[in-house]
């Protein structure tokens, strides 16, 4: 690999350049290249999961956990997964060019505002392939060029999906720059693409609190990010207990290495004598790891006791740690002091407090009887996501095609002037 820096120099003034002509594309042009992406996702499978079986053998060889292996894995379902999302941003509105809040001033002149796209997006990412296929679409149909960086450990998988993603642009006549994948494993790649300023509009890291934690210490540009998902279910006083035993099976066993998977579960005092036996057993049987507090242990002798340290644990594997709460002012201080912002649900049928735990529990993610698993773009309607955002300036929440975009004033007058 040539000299780390001159090669990121490259790649930023392509995409700036790439950026620019996207400017020009209309709708169509950019569905027509989404949909020719998905169609060589599907025709080119059978590369994509011979590319993805050296990167988990090499994964399995270097000693990946359990959960990073589950996020590195593609199969014929998640790789049809991938063409489908693709396909379903195509059938999405799209934000650009739109024109909101056109009105007259007394001077006689009109002021709206136009959404526009950020410009260059840098994505870096770890594990997970499908990033790369549903970071590139997003970023396509919201007029952005992306730089992706994923994980050495997919790195075989992250260039054939690449070579989809190619394939589908110029067939549409769009610039293969439109969307580069970093071709060097080497770290210090990183460290460039997030000091480009003037190549770089805004960082999305995707991936381990270390990298997060790295990439929002040394950015000199703006992140959209979360660092971690600390996600609760809360069994209230008023809760179904049937639908409350579901939901809570499956907000923690649905998928284990997930950034919206339950690593905590609040229960009432009132009435957790009734609940936690079958979900107890339940969480047994499928092999999940139990932490309670002392009265979890009561009801559920045998489990491991819940250290101070369980609370703040985002696992993404199957363990759970369980508190009984004395009702729904501590299970919200709980939430409070150990929740890390990302997505949080409570089991009620109490309309009133279902609505105060909306109005008071911080995170950009609240929920009222559903599994926290549905925190995700693809289930929220958006076609995918870039991330899911932590912040409060700018983006929160799972971050789709509108989160990608910005606004600017447009004034339109008819030889106005100043008096």
């Amino acid at each position: 690999m040539k000299d780390i820096k001159k090669y990121m120099n490259e790649l930023g003034q392509n995409a700036r350049a790439a950026s620019r002509e996207l400017n020009r594309a209309n709708t169509g042009q950019k569905n027509a290249a989404l949909l020719a992406i998905a169609d060589a996702i599907e025709s080119r499978s059978d590369e994509l999961l011979v590319a993805n079986k050296k990167d988990m053998e090499a994964g399995a060889k270097n000693g990946l956990d359990e959960a990073l292996l589950d996020r590195l894995a593609l199969n014929e379902e998640r790789v049809a997964g991938m063409a489908e999302g693709i396909r379903q941003i195509v059938s999405l509105a799209d934000p650009v060019g739109e024109i909101t809040d056109l009105n007259y001033r007394p001077s006689g002149i009109q002021v709206g505002k136009m959404r526009v796209p950020l410009g260059v997006i840098g994505i870096i990412y770890e594990s997970r392939p499908n990033v790369t296929a549903d970071a590139a679409a997003l970023c396509l149909k919201s007029g952005n060029a992306a730089i992706l960086r994923g994980g050495s450990e997919a790195k075989h998988s992250n260039q054939a999906i690449a070579a989809c993603i190619h394939e589908g642009l110029e067939k549409a006549g769009l610039d293969k720059a439109t969307v580069q994948v970093i071709e060097t494993t080497d770290r210090a790649a990183v460290g460039e693409l997030i000091t480009m300023q003037e190549y770089v509009d805004v960082i999305v890291p995707r991936g381990g609190k270390g990298l997060i934690e790295r990439v929002s210490a040394d950015a000199r540009v703006p992140v959209i990010k979360h660092l971690h998902g600390v996600c609760h279910v809360y069994i209230d006083d008023d809760a179904n207990l049937h639908q409350a035993v579901s939901v809570a099976f499956n907000a923690k066993t649905q998928r284990y290495g997930t950034c919206n998977t339950m690593e905590t579960l609040l229960v009432s005092q009132t009435v957790a004598a009734d609940v936690l036996p079958e979900l107890g057993q339940l969480y047994t049987d499928e092999g999940v790891e139990l932490r309670g507090c002392e009265i979890t242990q009561s009801i559920l002798p045998g489990i491991k006791a819940a250290t101070e340290e369980d609370w703040d644990e985002e696992y993404l594997a199957p363990i759970l740690s369980i508190r009984v709460v004395d009702g729904f002012a501590e299970a919200v201080d709980h939430i409070h002091k150990h929740g890390s912002g990302h997505t949080e649900s409570i089991m009620t049928e109490n309309i009133t407090i279902a609505r105060q735990f909306m109005m008071e529990v911080d995170s950009s993610s609240v929920m009222i009887n559903a599994s926290t698993r549905f925190a995700d773009g693809f289930e929220y309607g958006l076609g995918a996501e870039i991330g899911i955002s932590t912040d409060k300036i700018h983006a929160r929440g799972p971050v789709g095609l509108e989160g990608l975009t910005s606004q600017k004033y447009i004034v339109i007058g008819d030889g106005h002037i100043r008096q």
